[in-house]
């Protein structure tokens, strides 16, 4: 008898020891996780850092060379004062980079002093880099694209170059040159870019009736807020005065640009495709699903955490631990049910 009750006890603590270990393992697993996350932080933060002082020009063991080479590059580009000057030269504060829309007309600038009298002597061109083709020279254009032209005002120290519908390859560096000898240049940089639009939660959007639909349209990398922002609805733009009453719209211009469209107390009605149109960009569009409780798991879909390992890690556990417990309890049972009596 006492042989068959240190069968069960030793039975019984190899069990609770097996447990023990399983439940340590576990929190094993889950202290890493939580480490791995605090540590996630972290290193973005080191690789931020990392960025930012390889963005300033110091890097490790460099001594700050990069801004001593900088000082001394601008100290060799010091420019003389006006009143020293006694030759033409470029008005650098006139003569700046453009970014432009894409098929809106740009204009690309050259402001040169102390030209005077001399321009039947000296003249001022525009190259293009990307092909080395000469596109102006004086007033007069000098390329088969008639999107390019010359224009300068008598009396006036601009020499401008203008590019009709810009396209994403006439991006580059342009050349402005005065032909001295050795002839003189300057570059001005195109940047041709095509605004974006984004409607947040697109392409569908799930509302609850009674509730406020809120709509919010993003315009991004456009040089200049755009000049207005319709809204449509099923192709129809959207009259805030009508008798639905309870629309509104909210903009607000920037870098990036905004716009709420706001609409109270849905409705099936109210259901449908929504537009965003602004004035310099794309239009892109919504479909809103205005429901009356039919489908309650649609409209939390865009809610609902994407990562839930640590929940499911936890009823893993709690599942093990109880069948195991479970386990033990028939084995020391069925050894005591075998045992004679």
């Amino acid at each position: 008898m006492s042989t068959f009750k240190m069968t069960m006890t030793r039975t019984y603590i190899i069990c609770i020891l097996w447990m023990a270990v399983f439940l340590d393992m576990s929190d094993t697993v889950n202290g890493s996780q939580r480490e791995a996350s605090k540590q996630q932080p972290q290193q973005q933060q080191q690789q931020t850092t990392t960025k930012d002082t390889a963005s300033q020009g110091i890097l490790p063991g460099g001594g700050g060379s990069s801004s001593s080479s900088s000082g001394s590059s601008r100290n060799s580009n010091a420019e003389p004062t006006d009143a020293t000057r006694t030759g033409p030269y470029f008005d650098l504060s006139a003569s700046k980079n453009v970014t432009a829309l894409l098929g809106k007309t740009a204009y690309l600038n050259c402001r040169v002093k102390n030209l005077g009298n001399k321009t039947m002597l000296l003249q001022v061109s525009w190259v293009r880099h990307r092909d080395i083709h000469l596109l102006t020279v004086g007033r007069y254009t000098y390329t088969s694209d008639q999107r390019f032209r010359a224009i300068h005002h008598p009396h006036t120290e601009d020499w401008s170059l203008q590019i009709k519908y810009p396209q994403h390859r006439d991006s580059g560096i342009y050349e402005c040159q005065i032909s001295t000898t050795p002839h003189m240049s300057h570059f001005v940089h195109l940047n041709v870019i095509e605004p974006s639009t984004e409607i947040i939660g697109a392409p569908d959007l799930y509302i609850e009736s009674g509730s406020t639909i809120n709509l919010t349209c993003v315009v991004k990398d456009s040089p200049e807020p755009p000049a207005y922002i319709f809204w449509n609805h099923n192709n129809v733009i959207i009259s805030y005065d009508s008798p639905r009453g309870g629309v509104s719209v909210i903009t607000e211009k920037g870098d990036t640009t905004t716009s709420f469209l706001l609409i109270q107390s849905a409705r099936p009605s109210d259901s449908g495709q929504y537009t965003c149109n602004p004035s310099n960009a794309k239009s892109k569009s919504v479909t809103v699903h205005v429901l009356n409780g039919e489908f309650p798991a649609a409209m939390q879909r865009a809610g609902q955490p994407h990562h839930r390992t640590p929940q499911h890690h936890q009823l893993l556990v709690f599942l093990s631990v109880f069948i195991s417990s479970l386990v033990c309890y028939r084995l020391v049972i069925g050894r005591g049910m075998l045992a004679p009596t």
